[in-house]
């Protein structure tokens, strides 16, 4: 539209034409394409070319709770599993704050270095009310997150470390079926899911932080006892002097817990994260405690012992799923739980209840 300034009566004065709106949608922007959906053959082979997008969409089918996804899923895991079983396999544990992501990070970058694939498997925390996660593990581990022979993976907790555990398991054997020959799993911090992540390791790794008081205080003791080595973070300027006295202090307490089923003595050892300064000593102890348990057979006495424990793990969570979806508990258990609240009934004929209704509901 021409301006009224520009008409002859307003000599000198001149208002040049604008332009038009520009739209809001890119109009070179291709409508989205849609993901191809592969049959689970087609799975199995890109995840043993190594393809890592074919297998980042078979983790997100593992993990997912669609009952045909996790059909697809388990017939792919299935026809991986003659191809795993040849990495090694890290648990990463600490207290929050002890630097668990910026160490996968160095230590990461110190594997790959040695010609090693590695894949990160990090479990992450979830909010109790929202069931969000943030999944920001890619963002702390600048260095790894950029390398081509690195695969980081976070999972959300979702409030069921269980199901997650038996899920981050499953999504190691696609991980070595792709050719990734270490594998590091690091959890949510010190507590419950420490249990499960060391039934799927075969070297279970504590990080400690120096200078914080009490070096012992707040350690469970089944964390320490599963623990195959123990390093301390942050070994560097003024805090070398407390690392070295933590590190003594645990020493002295590994020695009051009984002898390891391995025969494996517990390292304590410093370094430093950030510096990286002492990670080669650390990956030392670890290749020497891998090779200790091949040569005394509790390497492959623990992987045998650690499937026997998930198959049962799954037994377990397959009857717990099936018997809330039973349409006969699910009619009775409202009305049930009122009575326990109003105590009406005690809660374990509640519960006999229930289960009597299940099994005749299923003899049907």
């Amino acid at each position: 539209m021409d301006h009224p300034e520009n008409d002859d009566q307003y000599k000198g004065l001149k208002v040049n034409k604008g332009i038009s709106d520009v739209p809001t949608v890119n109009p070179y922007l291709k409508q989205r394409v849609q993901r191809r959906q592969y049959t689970p053959g087609e799975f199995v082979e890109g995840i043993l070319k190594g393809d890592i997008s074919i297998l980042s969409q078979a983790v997100t089918l593992v993990e997912s709770s669609l009952h045909e996804h996790q059909q697809v899923a388990q017939e792919i895991i299935e026809k991986c599993l003659p191809h795993s079983g040849q990495s090694v396999r890290v648990g990463i544990t600490g207290v929050p704050g002890a630097g668990k992501s910026t160490s996968i990070d160095v230590f990461g970058m110190h594997l790959l270095e040695k010609g090693h694939k590695l894949a990160v498997l990090a479990i992450d925390p979830s909010s109790e009310r929202t069931k969000g996660s943030i999944l920001g593990d890619k963002t702390r581990m600048e260095d790894l997150s950029r390398q081509k022979n690195a695969f980081i993976r976070p999972s959300p907790s979702a409030g069921s470390l269980g199901g997650v555990a038996r899920k981050t398991r499953e999504t190691i054997i696609l991980c070595e079926a792709a050719g990734f020959d270490s594998i590091f799993v690091e959890t949510v911090g010190v507590g419950q899911s420490e249990t499960a992540v060391h039934s799927m390791v075969d070297f279970f790794l504590l990080i400690q932080l120096a200078g914080t008081g009490d070096e012992l205080q707040g350690i469970k003791r089944g964390i320490m006892e599963m623990a195959d080595g123990i390093v301390i973070n942050k070994a560097d300027g003024d805090n070398i002097d407390k690392a070295k006295l933590a590190a003594s202090q645990f020493r002295n307490a590994l020695h009051l817990f009984p002898p390891s089923d391995s025969g494996w003595t517990p390292q304590v050892l410093t370094y430093s994260g950030y510096y990286n300064l002492g990670v080669k000593e650390i990956w030392e102890m670890i290749a020497a405690y891998i090779a200790f348990t091949k040569e005394n057979g509790f390497f492959e006495y623990k992987r045998n012992e650690q499937a026997k424990y998930w198959m049962y793990e799954s037994i377990n969570e397959t009857l717990r799923q099936t018997f809330y979806h039973n349409p006969a508990v699910e009619k009775i258990l409202s009305s049930t739980e009122q009575q326990v609240l109003h105590n009406e009934i005690s809660s374990f004929i509640a519960a006999k209840q229930m289960m009597d209704a299940f099994l005749e509901d299923i003899r049907k």
